[in-house]
């Protein structure tokens, strides 16, 4: 297990889960670790297993590369079909 990170130790991280086809993919863009499952729990319950297998091997310098701040998760609108724009414009 990585320097720094202890047994008993808890933290939140982001799942951001995402329908594909016949999968659910899961990211957790903290630790840019990503896994899939048949359904959305089955997706979430593997992305905390990739994680608590990351942690355990990670080195310290890994997670402190990985966890170097805040993550935003926000959605945002855009036209569809909107003429294309200039770039110089």
């Amino acid at each position: 297990m990585a320097e720094g990170v202890r047994y008993g130790m808890q933290r939140e991280f982001t799942a951001i889960i995402e329908h594909e086809g016949c999968w659910f993919s899961a990211l957790c863009p903290e630790l840019d670790v990503a896994s899939q499952g048949r359904t959305v729990e089955e997706a979430r319950q593997n992305l905390r297993d990739a994680v608590e297998l990351f942690l355990e091997a990670a080195s310290a310098e890994e997670l402190d590369r990985r966890l170097t701040g805040e993550v935003y998760v926000t959605r945002f609108e855009v036209e569809l079909g909107a003429a294309p724009r200039s770039l110089g414009t």
